[in-house]
């Protein structure tokens, strides 16, 4: 096992990146632990899924406190969400940490990427075009975040990533009159009962690895915090730009 301080530094590399570009920790936190660290992806995912419910609790709670979260859409995504995502547990539990879940979960997660990159770079055009179309009814809107949180709660469960980019995305053109800060507000909300469950699942099955779970806090809590500071001295265009094209490497690099 490589040297704890390497996993805190790069928790501080992607806590940075996270607290810059408001993109989920996992799109870059499992790429990482498989990649560099070599970490089995059964082991990376569980980790970044309890790693990821710690830091949106505070978010969470800081949130409510503000008034920013819809319940309403949390429940809605959470009735798609829950029962998906104890899906993927029970096929991972039956599968067992074998050669050919780990290709499946690599495979889930390269597509997941390369979905993502385009979606953080093409943001403001999607955005500007959900704005433009007329109200979904009641019962469409309802129905289709139902079913986003059916496709979050499998991709999340495999993979540990899309409650961020693909969330968000899907949100804003589902949602376009909400503001981006209520609906930031409301994934991050949603991302801690689905990251719970699935962690926890993996937690059971043994894929959690507890030290480098702690290591890794300890680093991307400040680095959260530097990002944060740093975020408005860089353009949006930039931080969208240089994220899509290293998500995309990334993608591609996992297939």
């Amino acid at each position: 096992m490589p040297h704890e301080w390497l996993y805190s530094a790069s928790g501080l590399l992607v806590g940075f990146l996270v607290g810059v570009t408001g993109v989920g920790g996992g799109s870059l936190m499992t790429p990482l632990l498989i990649l560099f660290f070599g970490t089995k992806p059964q082991s990376a995912v569980g980790t970044d899924l309890l790693y990821a419910a710690i830091t949106k609790i505070v978010g969470t709670a800081l949130n409510r406190r503000l008034g920013m979260v819809q319940w309403r859409i949390v429940f809605l995504q959470m009735l798609g969400s829950l029962p998906t995502g104890l899906v993927c547990l029970l096929f991972l539990h039956h599968a067992g940490p074998s050669e050919a879940t780990s290709h499946v979960i690599k495979l889930v997660l390269a597509i997941a990427l390369l979905i993502i990159a385009p979606l953080i770079v093409l943001k403001p055009w999607l955005g500007r075009l959900a704005a433009d179309r007329p109200p979904l009814s009641s019962r469409v809107e309802i129905g289709l975040t139902v079913l986003l949180g059916a496709v979050l709660g499998a991709l999340v469960t495999l993979t540990s990533v899309g409650a961020g980019a693909i969330g968000m995305a899907a949100l804003t053109a589902l949602y376009p009159r909400l503001n981006t800060r209520i609906l930031v507000a409301t994934d991050i909300a949603h991302a801690v009962p689905l990251a719970l469950l699935a962690g926890g699942g993996h937690w059971l099955e043994g894929a959690v690895d507890t030290t480098v779970l702690i290591a890794l806090l300890l680093g991307s809590i400040p680095g959260i915090f530097l990002g944060t500071l740093f975020a408005d001295r860089l353009s949006d265009g930039v931080q969208r730009w240089v994220l899509g094209i290293l998500l995309f490497v990334i993608g591609v690099r996992m297939v």
